[in-house]
């Protein structure tokens, strides 16, 4: 806006002023209108939007700072110039509260109004831009994803970049982390919308059964083929071919694809001639694929063909607070599906949720949601509805082995039974006297301990050696992540402390080096 054409109201009730006004202004070129009341400048400014407006202070029915507040509450955020002929520092200080980026006085120069007419259009214009990247940035939904950690944000500006393209995308990520959703949001988001999105698991698919299901058969091409079939390269032809667990191919079926991605033909089984396929590719595994290549599990030139554009999916553990926001999504959706009364977490049952690794991803919290809606009811999920998993995690303390069984008792042999018929008289012999016993020999007196060495004298740390808490708590943080290969949740788990608190003062640490 700012060196552009504007539209600038000016309140003002005196005409003189206000022709003065529109006098100094229309070497600018902007669009100009003039309200002589409180009431019209509200009015105006909800009709017309301008991107400035210049208020007069005393008015004939209520004031400028009246007329600001009720622009406000209406969520104007035009930009507001207060002027008047009773400049104080009350004045300027209560326009500044109520809203207008600056004060000029009456009577002013047009200099003096030009240039501050200026800024105030430039800071409109700056802020609307921030306001708009902030929400760029910070969206907490996009093509079905729900977060608005940095992890996510990095995804959804991928995905939005590689969209518009016809590069192959290779998507990688732990087992339920949402490949397939970031496939069709690539899907969606492009030039390919309106086409087909075929999606085929390479893992689920007998090995016999992959090219059919890929390349298609025709009728009689193999025992059991009564009918011509149409391959997913046929059915995604104009869209998006989506291959998940492109890493269980086998190295034959490997080549005939590697034949479909380079030229765009491939030939349905037991056909006599190639046929042509539009399809753009995206694949995606939970391995490595680099490693799979090194190991000889994966095709070289496929995977330089296939891997053009990567899009890692981060793993639940690392998204923050997006566990809360995906767990009080699937919260809703589930009471909504099972007629319960579920709206929200308790703060106890939050934490416990947030503290949980989930090797399981978002998939494993939607089975526990749905669990704990099945199972209970209620407004709140309290922590005692947890399954025990989360529990044991959140306390602090590993499940205990089961104890074995106690071995079974020995089973001692029948004891023989003695038949007495008569008891014959004895003479029993008198007891001897026992002699006294010896006396004791006396006890051998120990040595006396040798003295403990006295410890060293250290001297307390002067004061100016001491170092901010912060600075060495991060010093030590950082210490623990290279002593453990950056592994996160390792490094929280030899400090005693949540993942979590790692990952927001990673994130902290890093928006101050950008700052600074």
């Amino acid at each position: 806006m700012a060196g552009a054409a504007a539209r600038v109201l000016i309140v003002e009730d005196t005409p003189t002023q206000a022709e003065v006004a529109r006098a100094l202004l229309r070497d600018l070129g902007h669009e100009i209108r003039v309200a002589e009341t409180g009431t019209a400048a509200v009015e105006q400014t909800l009709a017309w939007q301008p991107d400035a407006i210049l208020m007069d202070i005393e008015l004939p029915d209520f004031s400028g700072f009246e007329a600001m507040r009720r622009l406000r509450a209406a969520g104007i955020e035009t930009a507001i110039i207060v002027v008047t002929a009773h400049g104080s520092v009350n004045h300027a200080v209560e326009a500044m509260r109520e809203g207008a980026v600056d004060f000029i006085v009456k009577p002013y120069a047009k200099t003096r109004l030009t240039v501050t007419l200026q800024n105030a259009l430039e800071k409109r214009a700056l802020a609307t831009e921030l306001r708009e990247v902030k929400a760029q940035l910070t969206r907490d939904r996009f093509m079905g994803f729900i977060g608005g950690s940095p992890a996510m944000q990095a995804v959804y500006r991928t995905i939005e970049s590689v969209a518009a393209s016809r590069a192959n995308v290779f998507i990688t990520g732990e087992s339920g982390t949402g490949k397939e959703l970031a496939a069709e949001a690539v899907h969606r988001a492009s030039p390919r919308r309106a086409g087909p999105f075929i999606a085929l698991n390479c893992g689920a698919i007998p090995r016999d059964l992959l090219e059919s299901e890929i390349f298609g058969h025709v009728k009689g091409a193999f025992s059991g083929a009564t009918d011509n079939r149409l391959g997913a390269a046929k059915l995604a032809d104009g869209g998006t071919l989506f291959l998940d667990e492109i890493g269980e191919l086998p190295l034959d079926m490997q080549v005939k694809l590697l034949r479909f991605v380079q030229t765009g033909s491939y030939q349905p089984v037991g056909a006599s001639k190639p046929e042509k396929g539009d399809v753009r590719f995206v694949s995606a595994t939970n391995r490595d694929p680099w490693a799979e290549v090194e190991a000889g599990r994966f095709r070289e030139d496929l995977y330089y063909r296939l891997y053009v554009v990567p899009v890692e999916m981060p793993p639940l553990r690392a998204r923050g607070a997006d566990v809360a926001l995906v767990a009080r999504h699937f919260l809703a959706a589930f009471a909504k599906e099972e007629g319960k009364r579920f709206r929200a977490f308790a703060r106890e049952a939050e934490a416990a949720l947030a503290s949980y690794p989930w090797p399981g991803n978002v998939r494993q919290l939607q089975n526990v949601i749905r669990n704990i809606v099945v199972l209970h009811d209620g407004e709140r999920v309290e922590v005692a509805m947890l399954p025990p998993m989360l529990l044991r995690t959140a306390s602090g303390r590993a499940p205990l082995p089961a104890a074995p069984p106690p071995p079974p008792m020995p089973v001692a042999p029948p004891m023989p039974v003695a038949v007495v018929t008569r008891l014959e008289p004895q003479a029993w012999p008198e007891p001897e006297e026992e002699a006294p016993p010896p006396p004791m020999a006396p006890m051998p007196r120990l040595p006396e301990p040798a003295p403990e060495p006295a410890l060293p004298w250290v001297p307390p740390p002067r004061i100016e050696d001491f170092q901010p808490l912060a600075e060495v708590e991060k010093r030590y943080i950082l210490a623990a992540l290279d002593q453990v290969g950056q592994d996160v949740p390792r490094a929280a788990s030899v400090l005693r402390i949540n993942p979590s608190t790692i990952y927001r003062k990673l994130q902290a640490w890093r928006a101050e080096d950008g700052a600074g």
